[in-house]
């Protein structure tokens, strides 16, 4: 202990240098937190159960317990730091058992070498991952009438939402047009009061409502004025990951005057419970993320939505698998939790993928079938096609365009950004009444300092026919996005086109010897553009979805894992928005807002999974995965193989055929899914077993993290690619490997299926037996050989297919690559 007492006393003397640079680290401590506590505490009984679901956690066993495990952390952190120089933001107690402090590095150093500490890692930033889709998705006819149609589809299941909060006034969450919500016996959450109306933030549909910020607040990045201490959404994304999943049915999708349709969540009878973790400016921080997990756990969610992730791959620990986020997810898996997280909206490039481990279910985002589109009219006869959900100009005619460098106010208006038409104050009113005002599309839009919605204000202040914001330079992976107006509008995306524009407007206006716009001859009309398109093309992996392959490390070395996991809706999606919300400039102060980010992906399977749930309720989260992954389809709407978008060699967006990385198993199909025939079941065990066979990842590495330790036997006879999932991924094939996976019937009859391959000509794929017959609940083993023809240093796809004589189709997806 003398080297502890000296790392006190130093802390004493020098306390400037201790105080000016604390940051926030998450340490996981010895002995198992209360999920996987079996006893040998003195005085403490065992608080792990067989059947996670049957966990009493108001019980005095798990009480007790997690007290004598806070009270733990508190005595090490007084044995060791005088009080003052450190700040314990969080115990976690029910997942891992371990905290969240605030301290210097080297106090974490001299915490690193203390008794019972198994690790210590520096706290991460996270961010988040920014209607018609039930219809899309076949919900209405296929899917709610075998739940009692949609006033009880989802009744009772909870899903949890670790988000930035909840405008819980919106009518999406509202309780006065429904059936009355009764309680929900097996969750236990707390519903903070709003610190300002002085009400709940609950009222039956919202079961749960808690903020975490302590981290945040650690961290200084916290401003209570604009973040709002309390579950409250500030930021719009929330409330809107929240309705997607679970919204109420049939609500009227209304903005400036026009009727979008009606929204509903997948799950609309699901409860809502709202754990707030990301704020306006800063997004939120890992410790805070993980007390949220362990709380919602603690207080019985059936599922979790993770629209958020880290900003990278984790870089304190040997693998992605390992560190305190993913670990925390491990252990609500265990305790019965299906756990949805976005994929991340890096793509279209490789290894971009911010959510890795196999016990989540990663969401890569999809386009479905309704598309957006308007065109403007010139004078000249040219039509240039571009965005607008806007109406037409008046009576379908066609007005006077005038260019904002034109209408100038004076000299002095050019020491401002003018041209982006956010200022009307700066343009002349008399000279842009009764015309289209014509607007330059500049970086302050991709900044977010400027916005579609304020061209429209700018453009109906000034008496303006309509507007259109023209893009005259190309901005590499800008995603244009169609936005709602209040009057006839469109933005015209291509540069070729916009150049069509400006020579058309140059040649048609008369200009004086100083070229002063003195007469303005060049006329358009905007189209209605309020009405969508269908596509039989759909869906399709959108451009910003992240892909795979998965990543086992920050070196970015390819795992045996297949990510994402399933494709679901993320393109242009419409749900409830928080009116004060600052996520999205164009939707400040409304109600709804329709956009995009495999954030609006992730909520549509936390959706479905919990009406698999309301079906099943003893189904474990691998069994609710395995149904959705298997069942998915690898074909669109027209019968065509599922297709990406990319970017071509000129960055110009185009279409190729899609594989598992951009899709993982496929299109969701929510209606096979809840009659999927078969799964692939995994237990803790299994995804501790994965854990141990990672090359490079040292045992006592997992014990420290987990909390579970491994076989001395499973180095060497195990191989990650083993885990009983339901995708088959091996990134270094050498030579022949078997693989295989065991099938488990969920039907209510013996079904025999004959199994079937597809593969890429550079793998050989078998597998056997090539038939099997299996009895409801009974499990079969099939192995699959995969041998490496050709080595060409590019994964092959395939797929096996297993089709039952009672209609049942089971698809497993292959990925590998040969290696010498």
């Amino acid at each position: 202990m003398k080297g502890l007492e000296l790392a006190c006393f130093l802390l004493m003397i020098v306390p400037q240098v201790v105080l000016g640079t604390h940051d926030v680290y998450i340490v996981t401590m010895e002995g198992d937190p209360v999920v996987n506590y079996r006893g040998g505490v003195e005085g403490f009984p065992a608080t792990a159960t067989d059947l996670d679901e049957d966990m009493d956690i108001t019980s005095e066993a798990v009480t007790s317990y997690s007290l004598h495990l806070r009270r733990h952390h508190d005595k090490l952190l007084d044995s060791l730091f005088v009080e003052g120089t450190y700040e314990k933001l969080y115990s976690y107690h029910h997942l891992i058992n371990g905290f969240a402090v605030h301290m210097s590095a080297l106090q974490a150093e001299f915490l690193r070498k203390a008794p019972g500490v198994k690790h210590v890692e520096r706290d991460m930033k996270i961010q988040k991952l920014t209607t018609h889709t039930p219809q899309f998705l076949g919900l209405p006819t296929g899917v709610w009438p075998t739940g009692g149609g949609f006033d009880r589809a989802g009744e009772d299941v909870v899903i949890g939402f670790v988000d930035s909060g909840i405008y819980p006034q919106h009518p999406s969450f509202s309780v006065h047009k429904t059936d009355p919500f009764g309680p929900v016996p097996h969750y236990k959450g707390k519903c903070e009061i709003d610190p300002v109306t002085r009400r709940s933030f609950c009222n039956g549909k919202i079961v749960g409502a808690q903020h975490f910020a302590k981290a945040a607040i650690a961290a200084g990045a916290f401003n209570p004025d604009v973040d709002f201490a309390s579950p409250l959404d500030g930021d719009g994304h929330g409330s809107h990951t929240a309705a997607i999943a679970a919204g109420n049915n049939g609500i009227p999708v209304r903005m400036h005057g026009h009727e979008f349709g009606k929204a509903s969540g997948m799950a609309p009878r699901a409860r809502i419970a709202v754990y707030k973790v990301l704020y306006r400016l800063f997004g939120g921080y890992v410790s805070d993320v993980v007390a949220a997990i362990d709380q919602a756990v603690q207080d019985g969610v059936d599922i979790l939505n993770l629209s958020v992730g880290p900003n990278s791959p984790p870089t304190a620990t040997r693998t992605t698998f390992l560190n305190p986020f993913d670990a925390a997810l491990l252990s609500a898996v265990k305790a019965g939790v299906f756990v949805a997280q976005a994929a991340g909206n890096g793509g279209p490039f490789p290894k971009t993928l911010v959510s890795f481990s196999p016990w989540i279910t990663t969401v890569a985002a999809g386009v479905d079938d309704r598309r957006y589109k308007n065109h403007l009219v010139l004078g000249n006869g040219k039509l240039l096609p571009g965005l607008g959900v806007s109406p037409a100009t008046h009576e379908n005619k066609s007005f006077s365009l005038i260019s904002a460098a034109d209408a100038l106010l004076g000299s002095s208006a050019t020491k401002y950004s003018a041209l982006d038409c956010q200022r009307p104050e700066l343009l002349n009113k008399r000279k842009v009444e009764g015309k289209i005002l014509l607007c330059g599309y500049s970086f302050n839009y991709i900044s977010g300092t400027a916005s579609i919605k304020k061209v429209s204000q700018t453009a109906r202040s000034l008496g303006a026919a309509g507007f259109v914001v023209a893009v005259e330079n190309s901005y590499p992976g800008t995603k244009f996005d169609p936005v709602p107006v209040s009057m006839p509008g469109i933005l015209i995306t291509d540069v070729s086109r916009t150049k069509d524009l400006i020579d058309y407007y140059n040649s048609s206006t008369i200009r004086d010897w100083a070229g002063r716009a003195t007469n303005f001859q060049a006329t358009a009309g905007i189209a209605d553009g309020l009405a969508p398109t269908l596509y039989n093309s759909a869906p399709q992996v959108a451009l910003f979805s992240s892909r795979g392959p998965d990543v086992k490390d920050f070196s970015f070395q390819d795992a045996d894992v297949l990510k994402p996991d399933i494709l679901a809706p993320g393109n242009l999606i419409w749900a409830a928005w928080a009116p004060n919300g600052t996520d999205e400039a164009n939707y400040a102060g409304e109600g709804f807002a329709m956009v995009s980010g495999t954030s609006m992906a992730a909520p549509h399977i936390a959706g479905i999974a919990a009406l698999i749930k309301q079906k099943n309720p003893k189904w474990s989260p691998s069994a609710i995965k395995s149904a959705l992954m298997t069942t998915s389809n690898t074909l669109d709407k027209g019968s065509h193989p599922l297709r990406a978008q990319q970017y071509s060699a000129s960055e110009i967006m185009t279409l190729t055929r899609a594989t598992p990385f951009d899709y993982g198993s496929g299109a969701v199909n929510p209606k096979a899914a809840l009659d999927p025939g078969l799964v692939l079941d995994a237990t803790h065990q299994d995804y501790i077993t994965f854990l141990c066979s990672i090359p490079d990842v040292e045992h006592s590495e997992v014990s420290n993290i987990t909390g579970s330790s491994c076989n001395a036997s499973s180095k060497g006879q195990q191989r990650p690619y083993d885990l009983n999932i339901p995708s088959i991924t091996v990134s270094q094939l050498r030579g022949t490997q078997m693989v295989k996976r065991t099938v488990t019937s969920v039907a209510d009859e013996t079904e025999t299926y004959t199994i079937m391959t597809r593969m890429s000509p550079e793998i050989a794929l078998e597998v056997s037996p090539p038939a099997l017959t299996v009895l409801p609940g009974a499990s079969r083993e099939i192995t699959a050989t995969l041998t490496a023809r050709s080595v060409t240093g590019t994964y092959s796809f395939g797929e096996v297919i297993m089709k039952g004589d009672r209609g049942h189709l089971v698809r497993i997806p292959v990925v590998a690559m040969g290696f010498k």
